[in-house]
């Protein structure tokens, strides 16, 4: 019989990942402030008036009536047709 004949060792790794959770913590803090502000509107409410006044005036005139220039006494007088 022949000797055995015996090949190098072949290795092989086999690796294992063994996951460790570190927890780290890290606090904060929220402060929610309201401010309720209060406005004071102050108002001054105000009004206008207007007072229209109309006056009629009757004059008695003597005489003939005038003739442009007219007299304001009697206003203007028409024009007769032809002038």
């Amino acid at each position: 019989m022949a000797p055995a004949q015996v090949s190098p060792t072949t290795n092989t790794v086999n690796t294992n990942v063994m996951k460790t959770i570190v927890p780290h913590i890290h606090p904060s803090h929220n402060t929610t402030v309201n401010k309720h502000v209060f406005q004071h509107q102050h108002y001054f409410p105000h009004s206008n008036s207007v007072v229209n006044e109309c006056y009629n005036q009757q004059l008695i005139c003597c005489g003939p009536p005038p003739m442009p220039p007219f007299n304001p006494c009697c206003g203007p007088r028409p024009r007769p047709f032809g002038f």
